[in-house]
């Protein structure tokens, strides 16, 4: 068996190597953001319509606080939204298709004639995911009036739409875009705080 001062020089090895690789894959910090960054990705941002994320929400009440893990694919005509976790009933999974809702639970395959319907019935809470697909990217959903506050570099920071407050808490620079990384959003008692973890733009062929 090595001798404690014998490990040390290993285990500092082993300390920097994967301090090392971990900063290889760190997304770049919320400080880098400058002026006039936001405005100038605007325009492909709009049009970003296929990504993958994953992530953790957390979802408090007057009653209740809790968590659930999030996988998102976004498609220009689908999406799935896998959500794990004590607040997702195990595990669960909402899909929607060209008007076409339907929520898949251990209980069986359901469907309604909206997603926040669906999981409102299934779930017992909803969560706005006919914005929310805008809202993860930085902007305000199409269908609805909105207010929306920018911080001193042009970012947005504060997003008022259909009676839910949203903050955004932090960015993260992906493949020369910047996408907001943690998010926390209230309607009435009801607060989500969305930490994404892996954002994973793409294009469709």
């Amino acid at each position: 068996m090595l001798h404690a001062t014998a490990l040390r020089p290993i285990l500092l090895c082993l300390i920097l190597t994967l301090l090392a690789g971990c900063a290889g894959r760190m997304p770049a910090p919320d400080g880098d953001r400058e002026a006039g960054q936001w405005e100038a990705q605007q325009e492909r941002l709009e049009k970003l319509n296929t990504w993958m994320l994953a992530g953790k929400a957390g979802l408090r009440t007057p009653d209740e606080s809790t968590s659930a893990n999030l996988d998102w694919s976004q498609h220009p005509h689908y999406y799935r939204l896998l959500i794990s976790g004590p607040f997702g009933s195990g595990r669960s999974t909402l899909e929607g298709r060209e008007g076409r809702f339907s929520l898949t639970t251990s209980e069986g395959r359901f469907e309604a004639e909206t997603p926040e319907a669906l999981m409102q019935r299934q779930l017992g809470w909803s969560l706005p995911v006919s914005s929310l697909s805008d809202w993860v990217r930085g902007l305000p959903a199409e269908h609805s009036q909105y207010r929306l506050d920018n911080d001193e570099l042009g970012f947005p920071r504060h997003l008022a739409q259909d009676g839910w407050q949203i903050e955004y808490r932090d960015w993260v620079l992906v493949e020369s875009l910047w996408l907001p990384r943690r998010m926390m959003m209230e309607y009435d008692d009801l607060r989500v705080t969305l930490v994404v973890t892996d954002w994973r733009p793409a294009h469709d062929d």
